[in-house]
């Protein structure tokens, strides 16, 4: 086994490798949901088993992936594979509920809005939706709620961040890992331009606007999600924090400036916010979570590690 510098100096002298299997997973994801052929909407059901297929597949070769790649740095992480991947038991339980409580704070905005519009109360709805079978029946029935609750969530955060992010950050550090890893994450959604021009949706400047504003979005996101996946080595966290936010949308800001209530929500946005931004470093400190794998193989302790 290479000592730990020697390892680091392997790792700067060959970053290309690491990028290119970074390519590779993302190509693997996007084109295999293009294997298919068919007119299909990507919400048709036929389509999201199809799809569901697919990025189940991809997600199974992408540890093989990882595997290879430390196989062509000739290292052996001291940490196991699955750790590497953020799959462990130490600090399990505050990467469940810390990141996600982070998460909520940050949509404080919408979920006051949500708890003053709803009749019977925002917890009320919540306690009856974790509490009814009868309602988990039917969503675990929708194909639409399993794709974007579930199955998008899970391979999404598994390919491009588990198996991605442990390729760069002994390359390029976990600073840059965190700004870099999304762009694979964002480029991979202008894929929906090609459902958009098969079936003539909308027009060349519309789908460039929504391409524009999804790549943004998802840059934003991959690198928060990234954040916390180094910062917490834990696949748990980014994986919650993701099947909120699918659930939640982009807030509608719009609505927000026409609500009776404007005042009330106005100040929650800006309070969720703040306390994101003073809680953001603390409820993803690493002392929570143990030593996390991915800093192992950093020759140096760096920011995002500590």
């Amino acid at each position: 086994m290479l000592s730990i510098k020697t390892l680091s100096e392997t790792f700067e002298e060959e970053c290309w490798i690491s990028v290119v299997c970074c390519l590779l997973l993302a190509c693997l994801y996007v084109g295999s949901l293009y294997v298919w052929r068919g007119n299909l909407t990507r919400d048709h059901p036929n389509t999201i088993k199809r799809h569901f297929t697919s990025v189940l597949c991809v997600s199974a070769v992408s540890p093989l992936v990882v595997l290879a790649w430390t196989n062509s740095m000739k290292v052996r992480p001291s940490p196991p594979l699955w750790a590497l991947l953020g799959i462990r038991l130490e600090g399990f339980v505050p990467a469940a509920l810390l990141p996600l409580t982070l998460t909520m704070v940050l949509f404080l905005g919408p979920l006051t809005q949500l708890a003053i519009e709803s009749p019977r109360g925002l917890f009320h709805d919540v306690k009856a939706g974790l509490t009814d079978s009868r309602s988990w029946s039917k969503c675990v029935k929708d194909l639409r709620w399993l794709k974007n609750q579930v199955v998008a969530p899970l391979t999404e955060v598994f390919v491009f961040r588990a198996c991605m992010i442990p390729m760069l950050v002994p390359c390029i550090g976990p600073t840059a890992a965190i700004f870099i890893s999304p762009l694979f994450f964002g480029v991979a959604h202008f894929h929906h331009i090609i459902e958009q021009l098969r079936f003539g949706q909308d027009t060349v400047f519309e789908m460039l606007i929504c391409a524009v504003f999804q790549f943004t979005y998802t840059y934003v996101f991959g690198a928060y999600s990234a954040c916390i996946f180094i910062r917490t080595g834990h696949l748990m966290g980014p994986l919650l924090c993701h099947s909120f936010c699918n659930q939640m949308g982009f807030p509608a800001i719009g609505s927000v400036l026409q609500h009776p209530q404007r005042p009330v929500i106005l100040l929650s946005y800006q309070l969720g916010v703040l306390l994101f931004l003073i809680l953001l470093f603390p409820f993803t400190d690493p002392a929570f979570y143990g030593m996390t794998p991915i800093c192992s193989l950093l020759l140096t302790p760096r920011s995002a590690c500590a």
